[in-house]
């Protein structure tokens, strides 16, 4: 343990450190005229059929035709292959976004997903995006989910499936960063700044600056003692 300590070192942070550049007037329009001549379904269809790239040509067309279906798309989005979505006229999302290959945002007709500033959620994440807001420069390991609804199960005499579902706010505050294969589960918030350990299932609140771990999670101290 103590060979493997003395191996590690401290690197500059990359994603955190960027700055997003105004995206070139070219994407721009080729957003706005995919907008104006496509339908939705049209637009899905593009998007699949650059999704799996990883090419430029491919990152190009996939964030041109998100732009053109979000709410509101910033700049220097960086979006990942196989990244897949629902709903994404209800999103929101800041400059300088990174969207990890294979994760999904399942968004709702009528619901909320705001994405801040330089916030990065990792590859092969799942994000239940029906009231879901993350801050600015949040970081979201791989694998990581959060879960913003839950059956009801009443009453008992029909399948849970079929009973109706709550659907709760989830807030991931400013600056937070939640472990890999974390999950997050509904009516939660997370303070700004706090830390979640890989592995951990958070089922209440974590305050500000607070480093919570296990399952469910517990909080182990604070960050600014």
């Amino acid at each position: 343990m103590h060979a493997a300590k003395s191996r590690s070192r401290v690197v500059k942070a990359v994603h955190g450190r960027k700055t997003a550049a105004p995206d070139p007037a070219s994407e721009l329009e080729l957003a706005r005229r995919l907008k104006k001549t496509l339908s939705k379904d049209e637009l899905l269809s593009t998007y699949a059929r650059s999704s799996f790239g990883d090419d430029f040509e491919s990152h190009v067309m996939r964030r041109a035709v998100l732009r053109a279906l979000c709410k509101s798309f910033g700049h220097g989005v960086t979006v990942g292959a196989n990244f897949g979505f629902k709903h994404a006229e209800t999103f929101e999302i800041g400059d300088g976004v990174f969207l990890g290959a294979q994760s999904y945002l399942q968004g709702r007709f009528d619901g909320r997903c705001v994405i801040g500033d330089f916030s990065w959620l990792g590859p092969q994440s799942y994000f239940d995006a029906r009231d879901l807001v993350i801050g600015e420069y949040v970081g979201w390991g791989p694998g990581a989910k959060i879960l913003g609804s839950e059956h009801t199960g009443r009453p008992l005499n029909i399948p849970i499936l079929k009973t109706d579902l709550i659907i709760a706010p989830v807030r991931i505050n400013d600056w937070a960063d939640v472990g890999t294969n974390a999950v997050v589960l509904p009516g939660v918030t997370v303070g700004r700044g706090a830390i979640i350990g890989a592995g951990a299932v958070v089922t209440e609140d974590v305050p500000a600056m607070a480093i919570a771990a296990g399952v469910p999670a517990k909080i182990i101290r604070m960050r600014n003692k």
